[in-house]
């Protein structure tokens, strides 16, 4: 894939979506993007879990979890899952835990924030569906890409 670096990609297509500000960057690869499959749930990540398991195909899971802070809806296991899975990465509305295992894991993650605990496995979650946050509505088959300045949306592959 080539370099993303979207300002550029904001310049050269106008028309993209630019999510409004608020993620951090934590994955062990910085600049990402792909074909979008989405996930919502809220406090349950076992449709994330069920979802690094297959094969990513350089997709980008894209999981709203309701913008909850109490739980982490990724941990170091299933990032590394989705790396050997092939996903290129996953955009959180909501929290990751461990940080430094992800730091070194060859997998975009951008999310809000941090926190230790994990959340427990109901088996509640909707998966491909539009999810809308930070003034973007997200949907399966469009195209998301994300660097250290933002996140953007687009309805067609743009590198």
């Amino acid at each position: 894939m080539s370099k993303i670096i979207t300002p550029d990609l904001c310049d050269e297509f106008p028309e993209v979506q630019v999510v409004e500000p608020g993620f951090n960057n934590y994955g062990g690869v910085r600049q990402f993007g792909g074909e979008i499959v989405t996930v919502k749930c809220f406090e349950d990540n076992s449709v994330v879990k069920e979802q690094v398991g297959l094969p990513g195909n350089g997709r980008v899971m894209v999981v709203d979890g309701g913008a909850s802070k109490r739980n982490a809806l990724l941990g170091d296991m299933l990032a590394e899952k989705a790396a050997e899975n092939g996903w290129a990465g996953l955009i959180i509305y909501g929290c990751i835990r461990d940080v430094d295992e992800i730091g070194e894991t060859d997998l975009g993650v951008q999310a809000l924030g941090t926190v230790p605990r994990k959340t427990e496995k109901r088996g509640i979650g909707d998966l491909n569906i539009p999810v809308t946050f930070h003034g973007v509505t997200f949907r399966p088959g469009q195209y998301v890409y994300a660097d250290n300045n933002g996140i953007i949306v687009s309805e067609k592959p743009l590198v």
